[in-house]
């Protein structure tokens, strides 16, 4: 007599190899998931006369971003092309802000002419910062120059791509606030700036190594000569503890004027008496 047909259908086939590893069995079960849930795709439907499943909708597509686009045709552009022929290396429009990259040695004239532009006088320098772009070895400095019209209350931003050894012409003469701008900028990017009244280091101390706004520059604490002048020297103990509150990220709580504040708090004092009768 036949014996019953108890196997499961699913376990069916060849067995295992008994020294099958946990990553080959791990391989294994995934596979055969795999051909399970194909073969149940491609099976007809189970009640007779019953639909077919429908298809699945599409994935929408990811819209795109806005994306800076060509100013040449701006009425500005314009006229300073017409004012500085060849001044304008190229510019840009990103969300009704607008920017122009200058050629370096006409920076000075660039701003000026803005400066004193009839319809949109560009009167104030906002702000004067530099981004680092290392991958650019030919000019892997930017100089960005904002600009404000205070009467027609318009903006508009100056790129100069420069390197740390030729630097850019200072702009001190047309705005007088670049001064402690353009050192800061030294400061920190290591750029310079020709004919600045007084170029020297603004945050830092004069003898400081490095600059740290680079992307190159290290992000962890820096030790140098000032840093081994000025400091105290760490024991090895000291250095173990620094990098276990480091690690926890409670370097802050360990500052002693930071725990004097925190006293101060929880005693209910005032830290600064404020002056009333």
């Amino acid at each position: 007599m036949d014996e019953p047909n108890n196997i499961d259908p699913a376990s069916s086939g060849d067995a295992p190899p008994a020294n099958e590893t946990a990553d080959e069995k791990k391989a294994r079960l995934i596979a055969e998931a795999k051909a399970r849930a194909a073969a149940k795709e491609s099976a007809a439907p189970a009640t007779p006369g019953a639909p077919a499943a429908a298809p699945k909708a599409p994935v929408k597509k990811k819209e795109e971003g806005p994306t800076p686009k060509d100013a040449s045709d701006h009425p500005l552009v314009k006229r300073v092309n017409a004012a500085l022929d060849g001044a304008v290396v190229e510019s840009a429009e990103f969300l009704t802000q607008l920017g122009i990259r200058i050629d370096p040695p006409r920076i000075i004239e660039a701003c000026e002419f803005l400066k004193r532009d009839r319809e949109t006088p560009f009167n104030y320098l906002s702000d004067l910062t530099c981004v680092h772009f290392p991958e650019r070895p030919d000019a892997p400095f930017e100089i960005v120059y904002n600009l404000y019209s205070i009467s027609a209350n318009a903006r508009v931003r100056l790129y100069v791509a420069t390197t740390e050894e030729a630097g850019v012409e200072s702009v001190t003469g047309v705005w007088p606030a670049a001064n402690w701008m353009e050192r800061e900028v030294y400061d920190l990017f290591g750029v310079k700036f020709q004919n600045h009244p007084d170029l020297r280091r603004l945050l830092l101390p004069p003898d400081w190594e490095g600059h740290p706004f680079r992307k190159d520059y290290p992000l962890k604490p820096v030790e140098n000569a000032w840093t081994a002048k000025h400091l105290p020297p760490f024991s090895d103990v000291q250095r173990e503890q620094l990098e276990q509150r480091r690690a926890y990220g409670l370097e802050i709580l360990s500052h002693p004027d930071e725990r004097r504040i925190r006293e101060i708090f929880i005693a209910g004092k005032e830290v600064m008496p404020l002056d009333r009768k």
